[in-house]
């Protein structure tokens, strides 16, 4: 038996990853949340350090990097009166950086990230942050509708554990199909940071 196609490949419409020196970072609910709130996720320490990775490369390349932060419910998840919905260490926005704020997971849906992309100029989009099967996956599935090109960096996304009947979805497990998911006919998908700096 053949190895299975991505619809990308199927359709003669994949692309190259972006670089950082022709793309817009976009960094998705990089919040407390994840590390201290309702919400940890089992690998958010390794990705930190990928976007860490990629934000000190934006910055010293004078690359756009957009920051969203989902607000949520005061005294709840993602508080946006609370340290729970703050940027987590090292990732907060610096002055001159765009930060777009949402109440649902797309982050195009309500918000105006469309028309700030589109004021920086840029078609290719290297995504990263949280988590993979939710934010991540619906802003980048909205993205391609917007004819944005995603490069997406599988080490710099996590998830978290989620109940499947009466079992578990291991945040691994889910993490694999979601990014094996995008990479289908969403997203180009790199392993890591290294790959872009």
């Amino acid at each position: 038996m053949s190895m299975p196609q991505t619809l990308f490949q199927l359709s003669g419409r994949g692309y190259a990853p972006a670089t950082l020196s022709n793309a817009t970072l976009l960094i998705i609910d990089a919040q407390e949340e994840y590390r201290s709130g309702a919400m940890v996720l089992p690998g958010l320490q390794p990705a930190v350090e990928e976007i860490a990775s990629l934000l000190a490369a934006a910055r010293q390349l004078g690359r756009p990097v957009v920051h969203v932060r989902h607000l949520g419910i005061p005294g709840g998840l993602f508080d946006p009166q609370g340290p729970r919905g703050d940027f987590l260490p090292g990732l907060a926005p610096q002055a001159g950086e765009t930060v777009v704020e949402k109440r649902l997971p797309n982050a195009f849906a309500g918000t105006d990230l469309h028309d700030r992309l589109l004021a920086i100029g840029h078609l290719d989009l290297i995504v990263c942050g949280f988590m993979t099967h939710s934010s991540v996956s619906t802003t980048v599935r909205a993205a391609k509708d917007y004819g944005y090109r995603c490069t997406l960096v599988d080490a710099a996304c996590a998830t978290r554990d989620v109940p499947m009947g009466a079992s578990c979805l291991s945040a691994a497990d889910l993490h694999k199909v979601e990014v094996a998911a995008l990479a289908d006919n969403f997203a180009t998908v790199v392993a890591d940071a290294k790959a872009l700096v």
